[in-house]
């Protein structure tokens, strides 16, 4: 009796709750916090696959990523179950997604045409260096007025262009008006409304300014890029704020997370966008770097779009309710950051999980004189050159797997000094410290290298989960929601920790410019330069001499296979 009691004066003034869906790259969080405190009461993370079906291609099944969601949800509900709170707290759900990651799906059956192709998949290069062949200048800038992006392989118009050229299926459901375009928030939004019993098929500005499809000043899909592209308008999500009800979520009644249905979704953000809101950055010039598959710094520039002159993207950040004014922000994007550890782990097997690069690097405590620029899927900002490879440079005879290790955390380091350096120069105004989340916060050997790269210092929250709360915080505060307050007064206090530089500015300096030289080297690898390989297409390897290439390719593996078997 007394035990029952407890729980129940506990759920009373637990106050109202909010979910949040996460949807990485990597995994998919279902995450519930208590609105009124912002503290994170239970969640569950399921990991997701990912497959290279050829060289450059990054793929992912729109099945599992909806499955896991699903996973996440129930074991969810089954934890806080066991911790006598009332599912029924749960006011609203958000959405939150890796963003350009692009899908196409039949709306009469439900089902996906094709899997999801990733953003990093590289497989549109030759695309992307068509379309900019026939810019005038050869200018990769072309659409930049309109959309605040570079033409690239990394945005979701020409994956979808790809789709559409490439997958029969995908063809012949567009001829029938069958088929459905989205983001991962737009997939998971339809399924979770009802799918094709009714589905919402919607996006929000945020995750619709990452397609190239979008005019990032009249926030609408524009004519002239869907033409430009060849995308008919009508297989588009319609575009909503990042904070309203979308719809209410369907769930069948027999699964435990069936007591969810009936609660709306009401938030939706691109995941960068969402770390943007989930840290407080609601002020000009402020911002954050999110350290997940990639990093990701954003800065707040407010209410007008500033166009970069060094390299960054000009991207919607959030808009809060339907007549809430859009903000936007600045974003240097790095493609490799997460990544390089899961490749040093599955692909060369240096380290057995993700948690011992941190000691294996600090068991020497310096890359003697080693630079690994994992630039896998090209260079993202601030170069913007897809024809860049990965290379590890700066070996001797006594270079091992410790200094390789230390090495790939100072890259994830030096990549983000080059956007701050790059944002800094736009705004003419210094970060005078850094706001930082994500998976690879965890890592204190890379906050403390961070703060020593970049000479100011780096504050990581006690709270990593910055991602789902900013979807939780947008979807508790839509309008008929209302159980969340984005009033400045409002937001609770968030602990951190500050890790201040420890080494002097000039040895700093020193290592950024030998990395600079290594970038240098990454360059200009791999073209595709529009020589005929008879029918038409261009030769992948038409510039490079396939022997040098194959030779490189041994040398590689010679050289990975000798620092693996060497400490």
């Amino acid at each position: 009796m007394n035990g029952t009691m407890a729980a129940s004066s506990h759920r009373i003034t637990m106050g109202p709750l909010v979910a949040a869906i996460d949807q990485g790259t990597s995994s998919t969080r279902f995450l519930v916090f208590n609105s009124k405190t912002a503290e994170l009461l239970s969640h569950h993370q399921v990991e997701i696959k990912q497959s290279f079906p050829k060289e450059g291609w990054v793929e992912e099944d729109p099945k599992e990523i909806l499955q896991s969601v699903y996973e996440c949800m129930e074991r969810t509900c089954e934890k806080l179950t066991q911790l006598n709170i009332d599912i029924s707290n749960i006011k609203a759900i958000g959405v939150t997604n890796q963003r350009e990651t692009t899908l196409v799906w039949d709306k009469e059956t439900g089902e996906p045409l094709y899997n999801a192709i990733v953003w990093l998949d590289l497989r549109t290069q030759s695309t992307v260096e068509r379309l900019i062949s026939k810019t005038p200048g050869r200018n990769k800038n072309h659409l930049k007025h309109k959309t605040g992006l570079p033409i690239s392989t990394y945005f979701s118009a020409v994956k979808l262009r790809w789709l559409m050229d490439n997958v029969d299926e995908v063809h012949e459901a567009v001829v029938s008006h069958r088929a459905m375009f989205g983001t991962v928030d737009s997939w998971l939004i339809w399924c979770l409304t009802g799918g094709k019993s009714g589905g919402v098929h919607c996006t929000d500005v945020t995750n619709a300014s990452r397609t190239m499809l979008f005019n990032i000043h009249t926030m609408t899909w524009d004519p002239e890029l869907c033409k430009y592209f060849g995308i008919p308008m009508e297989i588009l999500p319609s575009v909503r704020s990042s904070s309203e009800i979308y719809g209410l979520m369907k769930i069948c009644s027999s699964r435990k997370s069936g007591a969810l249905s009936g609660i709306p979704i009401s938030g939706c953000l691109g995941d960068q966008s969402a770390a943007l809101v989930g840290q407080m950055c609601f002020q000009d010039g402020q911002a954050k770097n999110t350290y997940g598959t990639g990093c990701f710094l954003l800065r707040n520039t407010g209410a007008k779009p500033v166009m970069s002159d060094h390299g960054l993207l000009t991207t919607v950040a959030y808009k809060l309710g339907r007549d809430k004014p859009a903000c936007y922000a600045l974003e240097g994007s790095v493609a490799i950051a997460g990544a390089v550890v899961r490749w040093l782990q599955d692909n060369l097997g240096i380290i057995s999980a993700s948690e011992e690069l941190e000691k294996l690097a600090a068991s020497v405590g310096t890359s003697y004189g080693c630079y690994f620029v994992p630039a896998f899927s090209g260079l993202y900002a601030p170069y913007w050159e897809p024809s860049a490879r990965g290379i590890i440079c700066g070996l001797t005879q006594f270079t091992n797997k410790r200094h390789l290790a230390f090495a790939a955390l100072e890259a994830v380091c030096f990549q983000t000094r080059e956007i701050l350096d790059a944002m800094n120069q736009d705004s003419g105004i210094p970060l005078n410290q850094l706001q930082v989340d994500g998976g690879m916060t965890s890592n204190r050997l890379l906050m403390q290298l961070q703060a020593d790269i970049l000479c100011i210092p780096v504050v990581k929250p006690s709270m990593p989960e910055t991602t789902a709360l900013g979807a939780a915080m947008a979807a508790g505060a839509a309008e008929g929601v209302s159980v969340w307050s984005l009033n400045p007064e409002d937001l609770s206090e968030v602990t951190s920790e500050k890790f201040e530089p420890q080494i002097n500015p000039e040895e700093s300096e020193l290592r950024y410019a030998r990395w600079k030289k290594a970038v240098e080297k990454s360059m200009n690898w791999e073209t595709t330069q529009p020589v005929s390989n008879g029918n038409g297409e261009p030769g992948i390897f038409s510039s490079i001499p396939l022997g040098f290439y194959i030779m490189g390719s041994m040398l590689m593996l010679i050289g990975a296979k000798y620092i693996t078997g060497h400490d």
